[in-house]
């Protein structure tokens, strides 16, 4: 355990994809750890600025007049010097050389991968799940998560209207590379037929070119697919399901429209409260730790446990989905 008396200078970095509510995070680490005593360091592209030393002292007002805008003031951007033993060495120094004796990271599990390796050079790591992807095993809530679905969903809304009155077939393919949430979720609030997600490895696409024709048959006017970008190929799917089916078919990409735009309320509060536990736990003396939420409660795990827990989709959404 590190003695709080020690500390007196925290850092602060968003690191990986952006996601809406981490400016909301930044600020409450920035105005808790003042409020405490503590100096601030903001970190500018996270790992990769740090190892080029874009390193600033924050104040309260460098937060100001944040919370309400998406992205992140302090900028991302991904580093393949931090994935080297040298980079991470390089990174740990850095942080001694200005002082700083703990770090918040905000971001996914590729950026608390980097902080575990940081934690084994000595310094202190609260990790704060900060991915529109909310693929993060140890918490059900990540940052950025609800906007982003909220953003998606109501572009699925608009393009249904177009797809109703043109009578098409509309896929459209929202974020996810690794994980279906957003695909999922959408797929359940804007009545999709279908969800094709990459935990389900594999889908039968014949099985739902099938159910289109049937589906014109009976007299249904048009048809929604949300595709998550880890199963992809939408373009062309459309092409062969358009040829297949008789029924026009577009494809849209929503693509990085979905990181973007002021976070939700939930966005701001959930991000907001794990920004100010963040900086408890780096009082309370706690090391190497990851805010997390369960349960409606805003807990902390170890790191390295909080890396090895797996998650999936749960059973029993895909089933509601399915039925309705």
């Amino acid at each position: 355990m590190v003695d709080h008396n020690e500390i007196n200078t925290i850092g602060v970095l968003t690191s990986g994809g952006d996601a809406p509510g981490m400016n909301a995070a930044i600020r409450a680490v920035v105005r808790t750890a003042l409020a405490k005593g503590l100096t601030v360091r903001g970190i500018r592209r996270g790992y990769h600025g740090l190892l080029r030393e874009e390193i600033i002292d924050m104040s309260g007002r460098d937060v100001a007049d944040t919370i309400q805008r998406g992205g992140t003031i302090l900028q991302t951007a991904r580093s393949q010097q931090m994935r080297t033993p040298e980079g991470q060495l390089k990174a740990a120094s850095i942080l001694k050389k200005y002082g700083i004796q703990a770090l918040v990271v905000i971001g996914g599990d590729g950026s608390f991968a980097g902080a575990q390796k940081l934690s084994d050079y000595g310094i202190n790591v609260i990790g704060i799940p900060g991915t529109i992807d909310l693929d993060i095993a140890c918490t059900e809530y990540t940052i950025g998560f609800d906007t982003a679905a909220n953003t998606a969903m109501e572009a699925i809304d608009k393009i249904r209207d177009t797809s109703t009155s043109h009578e098409r077939c509309s896929i459209v393919e929202v974020m996810g590379r690794d994980a279906g949430y957003l695909a999922l979720w959408c797929g359940i609030a804007n009545g999709a037929e279908y969800i094709l997600m990459p935990e389900q490895h594999g889908y039968d696409e014949q099985l739902m070119i099938d159910d289109i024709i049937k589906n014109r048959k009976r007299g249904k006017k048009h048809y929604i697919i949300i595709n998550a970008e880890g199963v992809g190929d939408s373009i062309n799917m459309a092409k062969r399901i358009e040829e297949a089916t008789g029924v026009e078919t577009r494809a849209t990409i929503l693509g990085h429209l979905q990181r973007g735009g002021s976070p939700t309320v939930k966005d701001r509060v959930y991000a907001s409260i794990m920004g100010a536990k963040a900086v408890d736990l780096i009082v309370e003396g706690k090391t190497n730790r990851v805010v997390g939420f369960r349960d409606g409660h805003y807990i902390d795990f170890d790191i390295n446990d909080a890396l090895k827990m797996n998650k999936e989709i749960p059973e029993y959404q895909l089933e509601i989905a399915k039925i309705l």
